[in-house]
């Protein structure tokens, strides 16, 4: 899928949840809204997301491990997965790669980019003078990333991406990233791990307790995810056979 088609999607979405082109995401408002039952935990590093889609009722799970921003990022990602690509029934994700040799992972990841940064909002924020290649300032990148709330490597691919940094200019402020911000007098809760356990819309106490109690493996625990919507009945009897042990 082009950029001009991912730009209209996106811009779509945002008409569809009630954004302007410039507002930033308040991700648990909107999941709350879209009524996407989201489930937070904290899973292996490589494994940052997996949307689920069962009719019309539409699933997320999100890698609490990760930093805060970079969840931001996969939620958008997932959103693409659930409202965007056709024929759409699940998919786990490992986000922020941009990959073109995967399609629809590549799609979502520029889509997610879009999505969550769209490109007049980025633009308003910086000063006239850094809006030419290589002239962005740090403290300019700092303010988009924490009005954005996106992790550094997202905001950094959507700057470039926009024509507006370097791969080396991409890769001299990839480092020394929560120092950066420091320096800077921001908080650092963005480039850190938080909502785990966090779950928004009720998507069966069942499910979590299981895991919850190491009754199920993380594998075993997608599955559930996958019969939670389809075959309650099941789950039932894990229950009862579990209980019975």
């Amino acid at each position: 899928m082009n950029n001009n088609i991912l730009e209209k999607k996106a811009v779509e979405f945002r008409n569809l949840a009630g954004l302007s082109d410039s507002d930033p995401i308040r991700f648990k408002s909107l999941l709350t809204k879209l009524n996407i039952i989201t489930i937070f935990r904290d899973l292996s590093s490589d494994f940052s997301g997996m949307a689920l889609k069962i009719n019309d009722d539409r699933f997320i799970l999100i890698n609490s491990n990760h930093s805060l921003g970079k969840q931001h990022f996969t939620i958008c990602h997932e959103l693409y997965h659930l409202y965007i690509q056709e024929n759409f029934s699940s998919m786990m994700c490992n986000t922020e790669k941009f990959d073109s040799s995967t399609k629809e992972e590549y799609n979502a990841d520029r889509f997610a980019s879009i999505l969550l940064m769209p490109e007049s909002a980025v633009k308003e924020l910086i000063p006239d003078n850094e809006l030419s290649k290589d002239k962005i300032k740090l403290k300019t990148i700092l303010k988009l990333e924490h009005y954005f709330s996106s992790s550094r490597a997202a905001l950094l691919y959507r700057l470039k991406s926009l024509n507006l940094i370097s791969s080396k200019y991409y890769e001299q402020y990839c480092k020394n990233i929560k120092w950066s911000a420091i320096k800077h007098g921001y908080p650092i809760d963005l480039y850190e791990s938080g909502n785990k356990d966090l779950s928004i819309g009720n998507y069966g106490e069942l499910t979590r307790e299981l895991y919850d109690r190491e009754l199920i493996s993380e594998s075993h625990y997608f599955s559930l995810l996958f019969d939670l919507g389809m075959n309650l009945e099941y789950l039932n009897k894990i229950t009862e056979s579990n209980d019975e042990e």
